[in-house]
Formats: C-alpha cells, structure tokens, sequence
C-alpha cells in the first residue's frame, strides 16, 4: 500500500466540514480559543455531510426489518442500502457478507465467536486490544514486533511453516501441505505508530500456507483506501466513530462460511428465521444464514446510515486527495518535533516507513500526562496520553520492562515524574492547517519556557490546580 505523495496544488489543502470545528474552549491562563481536536485515533470528529444526512432522515425513522408500514419500510431500505454502499466503499467480492456492530471491538469478538473450535490464531503482539485479546477460545500464538515490514512478512511466514511442519496438523492443503483452521489478525495502519502494515504481502504468505486473515482497518480505512479484493483479506474490521460517523456502529466484512456455520453471536430476535416448541417443551430454532444471523435486536439504523454517508462521503471526495493533503500535515508535525531535541517519536519501522496522520512520541523530562494536560488548559489542544490500549507496543517502544507500571490513558506518576506512557497527536480529513501549526508551536513553547500553571494528579488524571496561582 503506497501512500501518495502530497501534491503542490494548494486545491487539495481545505479540510472536510466537520462538527464542532468552531467550537472555543477556556484556557487557564484567561481567555477562549478555538478547540483543537487532535483525537482523531480515538474518535473522529463527525463530518458534517454525515451529520446533515442523519438529520435529514430523523423524522422518517422507524422499525428496521419489523413493521408494514411506511417508515418502517423506508427505514428498511435505508438500513439495506447502507450495506451495499459499505460494501462497494471496502471493495467486497461475490459471496461477501456485510455485518454491522458496535465497533471493531465488537466485530473482532464477533469472529473470534466464530471461528472454529480447533483453529489456531497468530497475531503480533503489537496490536491494539482490540484484536490482540478477543482470541480467548482459540490457541493463540503472538508473534514478537517486527523492526521492518519486510521483517513482519519474514516472522510470519516461520511462524505458519513451522505450524504446517507441527505433528499436530492433520488436514491438507490444496498445495499438499499440512494445515488445520488458521487465522492471521494484523492491523492496517498502528494506533500508536500509524505507521502502515504490509498487508496484502501478510495476506499472501497467510494464503500460500493455507491460512485465513482479518486486518483491523480501524485506523486504516479512515485515512486509506481499504480494498478487500485488492488486498486479498478475507475479513476486515474497522469502527464508525473513527471514520468521522458518530452513533456507535461498527462493521465486520468478508467470507460468510465461518459465520453461517457459527452460532449466533446474540440470541434474539432478528436473528431467528422459525422457532417452534418441542413436544418435550423445549423449542427448535432455525437462525438465518445471511448477516441477520449475527444482528439479533433491533439494529442501531441511524449508526449504520452514519457510516454509509461517511463511506460515500470519502468516496466522493477523492482518496487521492485526502491522502495527499494529509501527508502534509505528517510532514509538517514530523518536521517539527524533529526541531525539538527533548522530543523522541516513537516508531516500528523507522522514519521513511509510510504513515497516516497517528504519531506518538515522549518529551524528556516530561511526564506525558502532564504535557498533554498543558497542552489542553494552555493551549486548546486535545491529543491523548498513555498507553492506547497496546501496551505490549508502547513498552516495546519505550524499551520498558513488560512489568512496568502503567495504565491505558490514566498514568499514576506526578507531574515531573517518570511514567510509563506517551503522548498521542492524531487527525486526518477534517484538521484545518492552523490545529497542527499551533500544536508544532505549542510543543516548542512548553518544552523551551515550561507550563505556565501548577498541575496536579486527580483521579489519576493530570489536571490544572486552580487553587494555586501561575508559575
């Protein structure tokens, strides 16, 4: 996956509309300033073509899949449209099932339910929680942090040919070699990093040795073009709320043969095709075999819409020029924190590796904390601190012992204090230029001159103490 390289025509530098880009915040030294979100790998803001959409549907809401009458119907097709327009968005194949979630989370929950009993899962211990731990009912084996991506294709294929050679492996390959249900998880682009995975090449290795693979494209397809067929995946993984649609759904996309023949992921309603009762008292269930199988419930219609527009919305955009206008911004964040000395970017794969707008660094002498405090009170600035829940990564990055105190977001140590943790800056198609520029500035001014108000630990929180007076 190349990224594209940022063209000089200023036409691709306007940021898409989002909500809340006109939002002040107070400031603890006096005054109001313009909200800076800087969260993007957390959540995104919601575009505002995707805000309009929902509003524009509100009045017409009504039953999905349940109700005769005309909302519901109208409700319906929404509902089904959206998962046409996911699936065109990711590229999906004949036969593909689109199913929609509450997150990436819950949809690599949903295929860890599904796999099969005796299938055995490789995932690198530098992914997020998200798809390094769902994994609890099938054998995992956590491959060690690559140092480059050819380094990350090498360790996966020793780890799948030394499995193929197990004495355990009974089942065949078209190939003729041993295989048995094997399951590659891998991120498209790191939470902590944003560095860029080599996936269709994992994908490869993974098909070559018999072997399925889903990629968690949370942080991928909001900055990318994500491509199923292209890239060869079977599954693919990713979350709403970072794809700039708000309303809490997710998406699960790829083969259906693993989900058809698994049990429901939720028991319910909507789910069931026929249920009738037995004559010992008990009662047969046939569930459907389409992605209504694993969408028991009434489903969250205006969260899925919400991704649909945000889908078409990217769409029609132009990748090309979102990517281009993005790696920009990369650059000019990447320049300057490298003007700063204190400041070290963390980093896999090294400084040419191709990433999007996620980039997570320390300060020295700094408690990261603390800095990212003082960029919110100081300066109107939100980035996020801590470990982002992949702690095996951030202390692979840190070089800290695994047994390292540290918590995901919320860091005990005082203000001046070491702790394990790190500062996260993040954005992407809605970050206007002046959010970096005053980010870039405000690193410099805080680690050459200091904060300008005491802070203190509040729930294990790093937050200005307005009892004190200015520093």
């Amino acid at each position: 996956m190349s990224v594209v390289t940022a063209a000089a025509d200023r036409s691709i530098c306007s940021p898409l509309p989002v909500l809340g880009k006109d939002v002040t915040v107070p400031l603890v030294t006096g005054g109001e300033v313009t909200y800076a979100a800087l969260d993007y790998a957390a959540s995104a803001p919601a575009l505002q073509r995707v805000w309009d959409d929902v509003a524009a549907y509100a009045p017409y809401y009504g039953s999905v899949h349940r109700g005769a009458g005309y909302l519901s119907q109208l409700s319906t097709d929404l509902f089904e449209n959206s998962r046409k327009a996911v699936a065109e968005f990711l590229g999906c194949r004949a036969g593909d099932q689109v199913i929609f979630t509450r997150s990436t989370t819950d949809s690599l929950n949903l295929l860890a339910a599904a796999v099969p009993a005796d299938c055995q899962v490789f995932v690198y211990e530098t992914e997020h929680h998200a798809s390094l731990l769902p994994w609890r009912d099938a054998r995992v084996t956590y491959l060690n942090a690559p140092r480059t991506p050819a380094q990350a294709v090498e360790t996966l294929e020793r780890a799948l040919a030394g499995r193929d050679s197990s004495p355990s492996s009974q089942l065949r390959s078209s190939r003729g070699g041993p295989i048995g249900p094997t399951l590659v998880c891998v991120t498209g682009a790191s939470n902590v990093t944003g560095e860029l995975w080599p996936v269709k090449e994992l994908a490869a290795v993974a098909h070559a040795h018999g072997a399925r693979i889903v990629l968690d494209a949370a942080q991928l397809a909001p900055h990318h073009p994500v491509d199923i067929d292209e890239l060869d995946v079977d599954w693919v993984a990713f979350s709403g709320h970072k794809l700039y649609a708000p309303f809490g759904s997710g998406v699960l996309a790829g083969r259906s043969d693993w989900l058809q023949d698994a049990e429901p992921y939720l028991a319910g309603g909507g789910a069931s095709r026929k249920v009738a009762r037995r004559a010992d008292g008990g009662v047969d269930v046939e569930w459907h075999s389409t992605a209504a199988r694993h969408e028991a419930g009434s489903p969250n219609v205006i969260g899925v819409y919400s991704i649909a527009s945000a889908c078409k919305a990217l769409t029609e955009a132009g990748f090309d020029r979102l990517v281009a206008r993005e790696q920009q911004l990369v650059t000019r964040v990447r320049e300057g924190l490298a003007e700063v000395p204190q400041v070290k970017v963390l980093s896999l794969f090294g400084d040419d590796a191709p990433r999007v707008g996620v980039i997570s660094f320390v300060v020295e002498g700094w408690n990261s904390s603390h800095f990212a405090a003082a960029l919110s009170a100081e300066y109107g600035i939100g980035v996020r601190d801590g470990l982002f829940c992949a702690h095996p990564l951030v202390r692979t990055l840190l070089g800290s012992d695994p047994q390292d105190p540290g918590e995901c977001g919320a860091p005990e140590a005082e203000p001046g204090e070491r702790s394990l943790n790190a500062i996260r800056v993040s954005f992407g198609a809605g970050t206007p230029d002046e959010h970096i520029e005053r980010f870039v500035r405000a690193v410099k001014e805080l680690v050459s001159e200091g904060a300008q108000w005491k802070y203190r630990t509040e729930d294990g929180r790093c937050v200005p103490d307005r009892g004190t007076a200015q520093v």
